[in-house]
């Protein structure tokens, strides 16, 4: 009888918490889902009050209007090579300076490291005016250079990768030392490939940012042919008229790499992220 009642509680305790959870699902997908509606709607749709779930007809034309308003590959072109060479940047400075303030004892380290850490504390958009004028300095406005250069290192992925790899058992390293393995070596060839869930977490993280990044490169270009998606795709919205049809289509285009990405590599970054929390 009590076995029966513990089943019965247990399966209403499932019950409720799949319930929530799809309640939650259901309450995440709602804007993608209303994103995409819009972006098959006429504009008149699209301002109607009250406003209508479905379109009457639907408007694949457009996704192909977008092509003809921004010079949209070459946006596309430009945030990927942003993206990737802020990554690729960060993932072999920030792995760098993570694994010397893990493992290497040094006068200061501690001190170092909470001065690192003190870069989180100050908002982004107050670096905006002296990266502008240094970039200008340089001769990097409208240049992908000027998009990639300040995003190649950040204060929170090399936190991200100190935790990962205090994480890590130091019995191997302590092998290869034996072995007559320098520090270099054995960051190269036994931390980072131990690591590799927490570097796929920085990527992950290090490429939304990038791609979604907004307010520095609306400062440095100006050039529609130099701008990323976020850029131009900004510059859609008027200051009278908006076509938010074509709006949320470029939106939809300019999304779905990041989601693809997500998925494909979303069990590594929800591991990487466990692990850095395993140990302090």
């Amino acid at each position: 009888m009590r076995s029966g009642t513990a089943g019965t509680r247990r399966y209403a305790a499932s019950t409720a918490t799949h319930l929530v959870l799809v309640t939650g699902a259901l309450a995440m997908l709602g804007p993608f889902v209303w994103q995409f509606l819009t972006s098959v709607k006429t504009f008149s749709e699209t301002t109607r009050v009250p406003p209508t779930l479905l379109p009457e007809h639907w408007q694949w034309g457009n996704y192909a209007r977008v092509f003809d308003v921004l010079p949209f590959q070459h946006m596309f072109l430009n945030t990927v090579l942003m993206t990737a060479g802020r990554t690729v940047a960060q993932l072999m400075l920030c792995s760098l300076a993570a694994y010397a303030f893990a493992r290497m004892r040094f006068r200061g380290n501690s001190l170092l490291f909470g001065l690192f850490l003190s870069v989180l504390m100050v908002p982004s958009q107050l670096f905006l005016i002296p990266q502008y004028l240094i970039i200008q300095d340089l001769g990097w406005v409208n240049t992908l250079a000027g998009l990639i250069v300040p995003g190649m290192f950040s204060a929170f992925g090399t936190f991200l990768l100190r935790q990962f790899f205090l994480a890590l058992p130091r019995d191997i390293e302590e092998a290869a030392r034996l072995d007559g393995a320098n520090p270099l070596r054995v960051y190269w060839h036994i931390a980072l490939p131990l690591a590799k869930p927490g570097l796929i977490a920085l990527t992950i993280l290090t490429a939304l940012w990038s791609w979604n990044d907004l307010m520095y490169p609306l400062v440095v270009t100006t050039d529609p042919s130099t701008m990323p998606l976020s850029v131009g795709l900004a510059t859609l919205q008027g200051e009278h008229f908006t076509d938010y049809s074509m709006l949320m289509a470029g939106s939809i285009m300019a999304t779905v790499p990041m989601i693809v990405a997500f998925v494909l590599l979303q069990r590594h970054f929800v591991q990487g992220i466990a692990f850095t929390g395993s140990k302090g």
